[in-house]
């Protein structure tokens, strides 16, 4: 491995299926077409379907011989992730990689989901959780199956734990809430890792600070502040190499996290990145874990 991880460092991923959603735009797309370009059968997840066609369209216009599948899933939505899992599942194929990437950020009010769900919560916490659940039959098929979520290292504002209100029913601070969510996601992978023992690989990854649509729904606030760093911000294409690393290093520990290593962790070629101490709570990733097998009625086979 070079001195710096790059896009050059991913092995091949030939014979490998993987899923990425919202790699329709940002940094999901970015990690798609590396994947693709390494040989992998991608799928790609959108809100709909033109979406996620033009995503494909552009990645052939990259890599012609790409290997690319397209999928409807609106994470916030049980009755889209549990359509798309079966249709995924019906394949009865193995998976062999779950990048849990779409998100929103900050919403400006507090919005609720078709099933009565915080919306942040319902996309960045719930409807991953939901999704990997479902898959988690063709994911234990794979040879060495990898889940990898993508978090923010706003985690760090997101404590303390154990979270509650995850419906943020006793108040709506959107990236307060923003936070909490990516916090969870931390959470989520660790304990999904301590469940699933030596069966799977969990992961999970930060962008530092890319140039993505990520923000185009979100506070004054989070726009100003964005605005204010714009010239630290770094590519969409440099943002998803964390996630890759995530993906595809063969090194990668259990339960390992990575992000930049460049300053302030904002920019440059991905590392392994600490997470907050108490990103790293047992006891407080187990409690999140039963609440959201609770809430979802998705049970883990683990």
């Amino acid at each position: 491995m070079s001195a710096a991880w790059t896009t050059k460092d991913i092995p091949s991923q030939a014979g490998r299926r993987i899923i990425v959603t919202g790699a329709n735009s940002g940094i999901g797309w970015h990690t798609a077409l590396e994947l693709a370009r390494a040989g992998g059968e991608v799928t790609i997840t959108a809100r709909s379907e033109v979406k996620g066609e033009d995503a494909a369209r552009r990645i052939r216009a990259v890599v012609p011989g790409a290997e690319l599948r397209t999928g409807v899933l609106d994470l916030s939505d049980p009755e889209s992730v549990r359509a798309f899992a079966d249709s995924q599942l019906a394949l009865s194929r193995p998976i062999d990689v779950l990048i849990n990437n779409a998100g929103v950020m900050a919403l400006p009010q507090r919005r609720i989901s078709v099933d009565g769900h915080e919306l942040q919560f319902a996309t960045n916490v719930l409807g991953p959780f939901r999704l990997t659940g479902l898959l988690l039959p063709a994911l234990l098929q794979g040879a060495a199956p990898r889940v990898v979520t993508v978090s923010s290292n706003a985690h760090k504002a997101g404590g303390p734990v154990p979270i509650q209100d995850l419906d943020s029913r006793d108040g709506y601070r959107p990236i307060r809430v923003y936070c909490t969510t990516k916090l969870a996601n931390i959470l989520f992978t660790r304990e999904l890792q301590r469940r699933a023992g030596d069966r799977l690989l969990a992961t999970s990854c930060h962008p530092g600070t890319a140039r993505t649509n990520l923000g185009a729904d979100t506070t004054l606030g989070m726009k100003l502040m964005v605005l204010a760093i714009y010239p630290l911000i770094q590519s969409a294409a440099m943002g998803a190499e964390p996630t890759l690393m995530a993906a595809t290093a063969k090194d990668a520990r259990p339960g390992s996290h990575f992000g930049p290593g460049g300053f302030l962790e904002w920019r440059g070629h991905p590392v392994e990145a600490e997470p907050a101490p108490f990103a790293r709570d047992e006891v407080a990733a187990r409690v999140l874990f039963e609440e959201l097998e609770r809430i979802s009625g998705v049970r883990y086979a683990l």
